[in-house]
């Protein structure tokens, strides 16, 4: 039966979920809340993630781990470069929830998400270039060969940056891939919007399921069973602005040896070069011995 002409169409409003595994469950407690721009003008409702959906998150990245990790460099940088190419393609939308959720203008989002394109390429093109600046031959005293390469981590517990929904979550996430780990990432709280979009675009993607997961809810409430969880390697604490609560995370995370990046001091400039530096914070150097022969 035909529409009448006078009829409206019913907006149909966006589901935001959790990306856990390759897949897109709502929270295990069903809880949600609200996303509001600066001014305060409701968005959207957005999962609160619970511990439990934390511990399914590291559960997933660890099973993800190993299939990732031995992937070779050039395949892992083809993945990640489809998945610069998917968010171009989705720049739109992209520009509209960056927009809204920093109350940026148009023009800014706009530069905010090109940027974000082009930092996710530049990890890219790391993937297979990060072992010769990592790695060395060793000079030695014998009939050895003595090599040291940089080998990823583990699964990283990564807390997204508050003040940047997309350029700072692709500057923390993308180097975490680039160099063979897998990620469990906690969303800025009052911008999760963007990174939950980005989920959509790692389904789509050839990115293996588990090697990236995407919560959104409380940072000082997600934090502390990741800081803690025995399985979590190494976690990036970029996200917790509150002083108080990042100093905790480090405290917790120390109890079982994690390599923890501390965040920064003074405001990060997220259009800076990005240097190298949080591409090899989560790399680890393995050295191996090999008679020359004769």
């Amino acid at each position: 039966m035909p529409m009448p002409e006078h009829a409206t169409p019913l907006a149909v409003l966006k589901t935001y979920k959790l990306f856990i595994g390759g897949a897109f469950p709502r929270s295990e407690s069903g809880r949600v809340y609200e996303v509001t721009d600066p001014q305060g003008n409701w968005l959207a409702n957005a999962p609160l993630a619970s511990r439990k959906d934390a511990r399914d998150a590291v559960a997933a990245a660890r099973k993800a781990f190993p299939r990732w990790s031995r992937a070779t460099a050039y395949n892992r940088g083809q993945v990640l470069y489809r998945v610069a190419e998917l968010l171009q393609g989705r720049r739109d939308q992209f520009r509209a929830e960056v927009a809204a959720a920093e109350g940026l203008s148009k023009a800014r989002a706009r530069a905010a998400v090109e940027a974000a394109v082009d930092r996710w390429v530049w990890y890219a093109g790391w993937t297979d270039k990060v072992a010769q600046i990592a790695g060395s031959s060793n000079p030695v005293a014998g009939p050895y060969f003595n090599l040291s390469s940089p080998e990823p981590t583990g699964v990283v517990a990564v807390l997204a940056p508050q003040d940047s929904s997309l350029l700072g979550l692709v500057s923390v996430l993308a180097p975490v891939l680039a160099g063979g780990n897998t990620a469990v990432l906690v969303a800025g709280e009052r911008t999760p919007l963007p990174a939950l979009s980005l989920a959509e675009v790692l389904a789509t993607s050839d990115v293996p399921a588990g090697v990236v997961n995407v919560l959104s809810g409380r940072t000082a409430e997600l934090g502390p069973p990741l800081a803690a969880h025995q399985d979590v390697n190494a976690i990036d604490l970029t996200g917790a602005a509150d002083p108080a609560l990042a100093a905790e995370l480090e405290a917790t995370a120390a109890e079982s040896l994690k390599r923890v990046r501390r965040p920064a001091v003074d405001a990060e400039d997220w259009t800076a070069d990005p240097g190298t530096s949080r591409l090899l914070a989560f790399l680890e150097t393995k050295t191996v011995w090999h008679p020359m022969g004769v």
